[in-house]
């Protein structure tokens, strides 16, 4: 789209950090985790410190044997380093590949096997608990970021080795390749290109741009997904503090917030329903928000409603952005305190202009409506060049310069996106149960999570987790589901225990598959 063209020479990972700190060399990078590569540097940082840290450990890369177009795979224990390691990476010119902490060994090897004898960077606890020995066959080199392993050559042990030159790559070349979420299967590996991550730059750029400089940004997202990789320049070059965030926990939370108020939050909707809790708390850690920020999965009304509340900020704005790993953000939309809870969730907002595009295609020859979704199809600079050993599967979701989401919605006459449901997920007779959901949410309080997958005879299946994990109150239950589709009796299961992806989405064809063993079994 022509906005997203203008003047886009590509992202430039390898040397991000040395604009941001010629342009604010003081300002800080807060962390609430020490790093593992480097866990000397301490948990807060100038820019300066960060950019230096980035050349230092790109030189380690170099000693290493990394050259320009070669791929490096990340997988090690969650922090902050991911991310830096992807930056020294591309500021050789190699290609990262990152591969979630989450993922198991075997599809970690899969996803090696399927990069092609990549160098390999990951660590001591990893190779101990985790990894197959297969792994090393797969890897050209393997390199820890903590520990020692005997096949296995320390980043420690590169210490002080000779600073390289940043190498600088076309904008079209790779120069980051991120996984899906894995929902419906083994993630793909999705090629982002420097001019394909620029582009997704400005849609999100405009959001920090209202808040003011000297305030600070706090991010909790997923090191190896793509948004880090525009929520974190748009911090740094806006000259913004920058607050990272590993650890969700509420009170871990409250404490760094209550020392760095933050006045934007980006993060992910399951995250904000955790820090429901920090409404009521008597640290006020929200109270200074003024943006929060969330482009990932949909989010309940009810969370957003106390996202706001919590805010003493005049006229606080929550912002959704809907988008996909493959194309970034195509449509947003913003709630206030006065249209809030009482939102319609399914609401999803409209695309940029100027910058992303959106179409309802129909299923059936008829109008798209909602009782008759269509498929949502998208148009932006930011969509992927391929799935990296698998071509044909992104060509079956591309149509010219349109997008396949693999979701089903319709557009009001006013132009704005509904979101129903994915396609994988949509139940015969229910229109939306992401509706459901949201319903529910708002009815019952306690609830933390709820997921509504089919049963063994297609029924809709409501999957219930409540706060502190006190039993569901059945009364409650059967007040709450008055006037919605009929469903099956809810079913209890702790939060800890459904299965998730890096991002926090629940993995709804897994958990249904658990469930249908579950009654298997019994």
């Amino acid at each position: 789209m022509f906005l997203q063209r203008i003047g886009n020479k590509g992202i430039r990972l390898g040397t991000l950090f040395d604009r941001a700190a010629a342009r604010h060399p003081a300002n800080p990078v807060i962390l609430d985790h020490d790093l593992d590569v480097a866990p000397e540097r301490g948990r807060r940082m100038t820019l300066t410190e960060v950019a230096d840290l980035v050349d230092d450990l790109a030189s380690r890369l170099w000693a290493a044997g990394v050259r320009p177009g070669e791929r490096v795979v990340v997988h090690k224990t969650d922090g902050f380093d991911i991310t830096l390691l992807a930056c020294s990476t591309a500021r050789i010119g190699a290609v990262p590949v990152l591969l979630s902490p989450k993922l198991d060994g075997a599809t970690v090897c899969e996803l090696v096997r399927r990069v092609d004898r990549p160098y390999l960077v990951t660590d001591q606890d990893k190779l101990d608990h985790h990894l197959p020995a297969e792994i090393f066959g797969l890897a050209r080199r393997v390199l820890l970021a903590s520990g020692s392993h005997d096949e296995a050559v320390t980043f420690a042990s590169l210490a002080g080795s000779a600073r390289v030159a940043p190498v600088t790559m076309p904008p079209d070349h790779p120069t980051l390749v991120t996984h899906t979420s894995g929902t419906t299967g083994t993630p793909k590996l999705a090629v982002h290109t420097g001019r394909t991550f620029q582009a997704r730059y400005r849609p999100q750029g405009t959001v920090a741009s209202l808040v003011g400089r000297s305030e600070p940004v706090a991010i909790h997202v997923s090191f190896v997904h793509s948004r880090m990789f525009t929520a974190m320049p748009i911090t740094i070059l806006q000259g913004h503090p920058m607050i990272i965030l590993r650890d969700d926990d509420p009170e871990v939370v409250a404490e760094v917030f209550r020392q760095a108020p933050p006045g934007l939050i980006e993060a992910h909707p399951n995250t904000f329903l955790r820090w429901e809790v920090l409404v009521d708390d008597p640290r006020r850690p929200l109270a200074n928000v003024k943006y929060f920020s969330s482009t990932f999965d949909a989010i309940h009304p009810r969370t957003v409603h106390l996202m706001l509340k919590a805010s003493r900020r005049e006229s606080p704005q929550f912002v959704q952005m809907y988008g996909q790993s493959e194309v970034g953000p195509i449509a947003g939309r913003t709630y206030s305190k006065k249209r809030g809870a009482d939102a319609d969730g399914r609401c999803v907002g409209s695309p940029f202009p100027g910058m992303t595009g959106v179409r309802v295609v129909s299923r059936d020859g008829k109008r798209p409506t909602k009782s008759n979704p269509g498929y949502i199809e998208v148009r932006s600079d930011g969509r992927i060049v391929t799935y990296l050993g698998e071509h044909e599967r992104w060509e079956k979701q591309a149509d010219g310069e349109w997008w396949r989401m693999g979701d089903l919605g319709y557009r009001t006459k006013w132009g704005c996106l509904h979101l129903l449901d994915r396609e994988v997920d949509e139940i015969e007779g229910v229109d939306s149960t992401l509706e459901i959901e949201d319903t529910l949410f708002a009815r019952i309080p306690e609830l933390v999570e709820v997921i509504i997958v089919p049963d063994e005879d297609g029924r809709p299946l409501p999957v219930v987790c409540t706060r502190d994990d006190k039993p569901l109150d059945l009364a409650a239950w059967k007040s709450a589901v008055a006037g919605l589709p009929a469903m099956a009796e809810p079913v209890q299961w702790k939060l800890d225990d459904l299965p998730q992806t890096a991002t926090t989405k629940i993995k709804r064809l897994e958990l249904a598959r658990l469930l249908k063993a579950e009654r298997t079994d019994a």
